[in-house]
């Protein structure tokens, strides 16, 4: 199958070998339909490049499906597909599950197997990449993982049962008011207080609201550790080598001035992503400071979660977008990416639609290696608030 990863110089490139959570799904009885779109290198919120265009969301064609797997989160909302395959180094899963009503989990760091994807991550971004399972239904995402995870599925606790009655829940609105992201959509926040009220009246658990200071600096801190060094002294792979043919780096302000008199063969947000690279390396200091307040806060949501917690949090700030707007917004998806640097398994669960018909939902995080709990909740939430919506007439 086509294996592009969105790049045009690699337009004609097929894969030659499954990757392992492929070949184990296939092993499993899955039956591969195909690949699906994503957005160029995996790494821009919309899935659109100059390979295969964009794509459409099912519930409003003028709107976003999310990226980076945005095609596969759009095939599950349409019906094409019950379940898929995703990755997820910024959120890549659980965007495209939100703007298109379905269910994606980001299991634990190290838990699935990475390999066989392009790109693949490099140093330090080897703990942020996580491979998981895209599901149309809630009760497929915990047998999706098991298979993905292969013998990694022993870190987990899958085997233990849950008891919602005894989980401790709580709950942010939002990310303390970052001056980079939007503010969120009050359908958004009316969704969640529907949770927790439901999850308060049904189950009799009181839902404590908490305030996580540093979750207002969840962009500044996601980039400072995707750029930063690994134990080793290694430096992740720059976004601009990958860009490049032959091993030739992109230079994205020469890239940008291409782009501007349309003769480019790279999508805006590529370009600009290359660009933040550039800037990030010109004060190594500010970067320094925010890596150590990244270690701080997944300290601070480790001990906050424990082994019994669940955080309720917004998947997102807004609901689906209309197409090229995300590059007016481009920092909203520190919603999700922020839970990617601090290894934390999360789930993206629906919560039915908005008053113009578009899905909404909510993020469900957990302590490392308590995925079973995210995914107990899902299932429970899908019962209680209908899960996925047929997005119109049959």
């Amino acid at each position: 199958m086509p294996n592009t990863s969105g790049l045009v110089n690699r337009r004609n490139v097929i894969a030659t070998s499954d990757a392992t959570v492929v070949s184990r799904l296939k092993q499993a009885g899955a039956i591969p339909l195909g690949v699906t779109n994503c957005s160029e290198l995996c790494m821009w919120y919309e899935s659109s490049n100059r390979v295969y265009g964009r794509t459409n969301n099912p519930y409003d064609l003028q709107r976003i499906v999310g990226g980076s797997s945005g095609g596969e989160g759009g095939v599950l909302a349409a019906a094409c597909s019950v379940v898929g395959v995703g990755s997820d180094i910024g959120g890549s899963i659980r965007m495209p599950a939100f703007f298109n009503g379905v269910f994606g989990h980001k299991p634990t760091t190290g838990v699935v197997p990475n390999d066989g994807q392009f790109p693949n991550a490099r140093g330090v971004r080897t703990s942020f990449l996580c491979t998981g399972p895209m599901c149309r239904y809630a009760e497929d995402l915990e047998p999706m993982l098991r298979v993905m995870a292969g013998p990694g599925v022993n870190k987990l606790k899958l085997n233990e049962k849950v008891s919602l009655e005894e989980i401790k829940f709580h709950c942010m609105d939002h990310d303390g008011g970052s001056v980079f992201v939007s503010p969120v959509d009050k359908e958004i926040l009316q969704a969640q207080k529907k949770v927790v009220e439901h999850l308060e009246g049904e189950l009799g658990v009181q839902v404590r609201r908490v305030a996580i200071h540093k979750m207002k600096y969840s962009f500044q801190i996601w980039s400072a550790m995707m750029s930063s060094e690994d134990s080793d002294g290694q430096e992740a792979q720059l976004f601009t080598d990958l860009l490049g043919d032959h091993g030739k780096p992109v230079w994205p302000l020469w890239e940008l001035m291409k782009w501007l008199v349309g003769m480019s063969s790279h999508t805006l947000p590529a370009i600009a992503l290359g660009l933040t690279e550039k800037v990030m390396k010109l004060n190594p200091g500010g970067k320094a400071k925010l890596v150590s307040m990244g270690k701080s806060l997944q300290e601070e949501m480790e001990a906050l979660l424990g082994p019994d917690g669940v955080l309720l949090y917004p998947s997102h700030p807004t609901i689906a977008p209309r197409h090229h707007s995300p590059i007016c917004m481009p920092f909203n998806f520190a919603y999700t990416a922020i839970f990617n640097v601090l290894g934390l398994p999360v789930t993206q669960c629906p919560l039915g639609l908005s008053s113009e018909g578009l899905p909404l939902g909510i993020q469900l995080v957990a302590a490392s290696y308590n995925d079973h709990l995210t995914l107990a909740v899902a299932r429970y939430l899908e019962k209680a608030f209908g899960g996925w919506v047929l997005p119109g007439k049959v």
